[in-house]
């Protein structure tokens, strides 16, 4: 059995603490995540696998999105095999064009047998009505051609309006 806590990325804390069965796939999981935090499960989703700073890698879509051959896919990924240890972790993005993204972490694994899994057992907080915004910051990139300024040096003042409409 397997205890995960599950974390919404955003400004109010908004966790889910489940316990399952170590050996469903992350389809099952992924079903099971997004109707603990009230989705029906219909969107497209992907699991991430992650190092211990959340640095996003691999994706396990929930589809094999190969075109030749067997590729990753939440119904081939077994949630003991991908995640063998405590402290493993994955990010969960749910519907592609919300971007839900959660932090799911193995908190605790035992041999336990219980009948009634699923069950949530922690609930904190209530899901936002809209999924929060996600901000993309890319490091400034040094421009080696210096394009804005080149144009006013070379020819004197640029002006758009200086040419006439035809």
């Amino acid at each position: 059995m397997y205890k995960i806590r599950v974390i919404l990325d955003s400004k109010e804390d908004v966790i889910r603490t489940i316990l399952v069965d170590s050996k469903i796939d992350l389809e099952n999981l992924h079903l099971i995540i997004a109707k603990s935090f009230g989705f029906g499960g219909q969107e497209m989703a992907s699991f991430y696998r992650t190092d211990d700073e959340w640095n996003q890698g691999e994706e396990i879509p929930l589809f094999n999105m190969e075109e030749v051959g067997v590729g990753d896919s939440m119904k081939t990924c077994i949630l003991n095999e991908t995640l063998p240890e405590e402290s493993n972790k994955l990010i969960y993005v749910y519907d592609f064009l919300n971007m839900w993204t959660f932090y799911v972490e193995v908190i605790e694994i035992s041999n336990d047998v219980k009948d009634n899994l699923p069950q949530v057992i922690l609930t904190v907080g209530e899901i936002p009505t809209e999924a929060p915004e996600k901000e993309f910051v890319a490091e400034k990139l040094d421009n080696e051609f210096d394009d804005e300024d080149d144009i006013d040096d070379d020819f004197g003042h640029y002006d758009d309006f200086d040419f006439n409409e035809y």
